[in-house]
């Protein structure tokens, strides 16, 4: 794996800190979420990233599916206090029962 520059290191932290923030946040709120996972190309951000909100069964993720849209404006959010814009805030969350190996 190719070493990350200073630059993608902050990008780095910067996206596991709002990750955790919102996990945090969605265990306590949503039943039946397991974790937060994200996927990104530094070389793409933040066009590329994606964070998923993995959940235990389909029961769960179809009974989280109304909230999707507010989970997706509280990501934007969080990334627009850290000063980074993601222009359609809907392809950068999603939910779903695949998790990171999957």
């Amino acid at each position: 794996m190719k070493k990350l520059s200073k630059v993608q290191l902050k990008q780095q932290t910067l996206v596991l800190n709002v990750a955790d923030a919102l996990e945090e946040q969605a265990r306590a709120e949503i039943p039946g979420m397991l974790q937060c996972w994200f996927d990104v190309e530094y070389h793409l951000f933040p066009g590329s990233l994606l964070l998923c909100f993995q959940f235990e069964n389909d029961q769960a993720l179809k009974a989280a599916e109304p909230q999707l849209l507010k989970w997706q404006k509280r990501l934007s959010a969080a990334m627009v206090k850290k000063g980074v814009i993601l222009k359609d805030m809907r392809k950068h969350l999603t939910f779903t029962l695949k998790g990171p190996e999957d």
